[in-house]
């Protein structure tokens, strides 16, 4: 009997300290993806110094969530924990890109390879996002340059052939990434149409002669009429 007392309390001690690790996580992981939001819309907003700020607490919680969950490797890995940091990988992946910084590596963010290609998955759509917002003012090279971007996010995630059981079903968001990015290049080539017909209109006017106002038209005199 002493056995299954013994037993009982190793068995409590086990799940009480798993449990408490998994309820920490649940909190950090919804910190984290609030942090990693928030980056995003700095961003946007062309708030720089806020934004890393955000990137900043966010990685505070990668790094919290990996030591807490060092003894638990399956609430590490499990699904709201890895989202979250994929939450963070796409929010410093999307801070890089837009201020025109070297993209970081997985292992500078601390982040698994799975997870890590699955944020740069979903940073296409915050890129179109500010393609769209550019090309409200008018083609912009910046644009182009962020399609560029684009165009290599998708040209890596299709050589990532392997199960969807190692890469965490980034099969479907190769090819979710693969519309966003044709959307935008179409996008992109009305702008350019426009543009070029904008200045082409523009050249013409300043080649034709100022023919100042054109005279009055007079009403026909009535001998004219043969009333």
């Amino acid at each position: 009997m002493d056995l299954f007392a013994e037993l009982s309390e190793q068995v409590h001690a086990a799940f009480e300290a798993r449990n408490k690790a998994r309820d920490q996580a649940l909190v950090q992981a919804r910190a984290l993806t609030r942090h990693a939001a928030q980056a995003i819309r700095a961003i946007h907003r062309s708030d720089s110094e806020l934004a890393h700020e955000h990137l900043r607490e966010a990685r505070g919680l990668v790094d919290a969530l990996k030591n807490d969950l060092a003894a638990f490797p399956d609430l590490f890995f499990a699904g709201y924990t890895q989202d979250a940091i994929k939450e963070y990988a796409e929010a410093s992946i999307t801070v890089a890109l837009i201020e025109n910084q070297p993209l970081p590596m997985p292992e500078a963010l601390g982040i698994e390879y799975a997870t890590y290609l699955n944020g740069l998955a979903e940073v296409t759509g915050e890129l179109r996002r500010k393609t769209l917002d550019m090309l409200r003012q008018g083609y912009s090279p910046e644009a182009e340059r962020l399609l560029a971007c684009m165009d290599e996010i998708y040209a890596l995630l299709i050589t990532v052939d392997y199960p969807d059981a190692i890469t965490n079903g980034l099969r479907r968001q190769t090819d979710l990434v693969r519309g966003i990015v044709e959307r935008t290049r179409g996008d992109m080539t009305i702008s350019l149409r426009e543009q070029r017909l904008h200045e082409a209109m523009q050249a013409l006017a300043a080649r034709l002669p100022d023919v100042g106002e054109l005279p009055e038209v007079q009403p026909p005199d009535a001998d004219d009429t043969g009333v």
